[in-house]
């Protein structure tokens, strides 16, 4: 969803499609490989959650040892895959988001901060970096500020799953924000981390030289998403909780968001 798009800005029009394919394999087994390792770390903490408790290394069905060979596995291909099908700096990339999510998210960020998701979410912000890098050899500025929305973008996302599943958290002792700070405190940083999303959004027109289509949709699931944010907030001022917060709604209405940008952004290079 994120790495196609930044491959069509890059080309300026339709990629090689030999080059998209192995680009999105190696993507996808590095990836896999990144959430072995977590499922992995995380099997303590996912056995007391509700979410993640039917995942396999809770449920004994993978050994420890069988796991850690099908992680390492999953990213010494992906490397290979994009090193060789792509080039070596979108390898190094990929495997640059492995090792953070791993160690600097899962080991270190997960369980001591609130802002866990914050810095720890930067891993999945290099699927356009990668995906732009494949086609050009060279990074830019318009992936990098591809890099931006999804960074702006993921704490909400995760945080309005954080505010459904609370409880999990909270009884898992991971301090996601919503389980150490009140509702309206979590949506108020949900609004502002959705305001930041939007303009950066916006920024990608003059920065990338798009034609109308982008900053079109952009400005429009902007409003939407907004209104969505702005709703959750006001109903977590008004004293909801919980289920009637209704939280979910904009967890899925942040993917559908994220979806429409890209792919506007990988559209309009076609028209323009």
């Amino acid at each position: 969803m994120t790495t196609i798009p930044a491959m069509f800005l890059a080309a300026d029009g339709i990629p090689d499609p030999v080059l998209v394919w192995w680009t999105l394999l190696g993507g996808a087994l590095s990836a896999g490989g990144a959430n072995s390792f977590n499922s992995i770390i995380d099997r303590d903490i996912d056995e007391q959650m509700r979410r993640t408790r039917r995942r396999p290394m809770v449920r004994h069905l993978v050994g420890k040892t069988q796991a850690y060979v099908f992680a390492w596995t999953l990213t010494i291909v992906s490397t290979l895959i994009l090193g060789f099908g792509a080039n070596w700096l979108s390898a190094a990339l990929a495997l640059v988001a492995t090792l953070y999510y791993v160690f600097v998210y899962t080991l270190w960020l997960k369980r001591r901060t609130p802002q866990n998701i914050v810095w720890g979410g930067i891993a999945g912000c290099f699927p356009p970096l990668i995906g732009w890098t494949a086609v050009t050899g060279s990074v830019a500025w318009t992936p990098i500020v591809l890099f931006l929305i999804v960074f702006w973008w993921t704490p909400p996302h995760t945080w309005a799953l954080g505010l459904r599943y609370r409880e999990d958290y909270a009884g898992a002792d991971v301090p996601m924000l919503p389980v150490v700070r009140e509702a309206p405190e979590v949506t108020k940083q949900i609004l502002v981390y959705a305001v930041a999303m939007v303009l950066t959004s916006l920024a990608l027109w003059p920065v990338a030289g798009t034609g109308w289509l982008y900053p079109a949709v952009a400005a429009i699931a902007g409003v939407w998403i907004l209104w969505e944010a702005f709703r959750l907030d006001a109903r977590a001022r008004a004293g909801q909780r919980d289920a009637a917060l209704q939280p979910m709604r904009l967890f899925h209405a942040s993917n559908t968001y994220l979806a429409l940008v890209f792919l506007a952004a990988a559209i309009d290079p076609l028209l323009f």
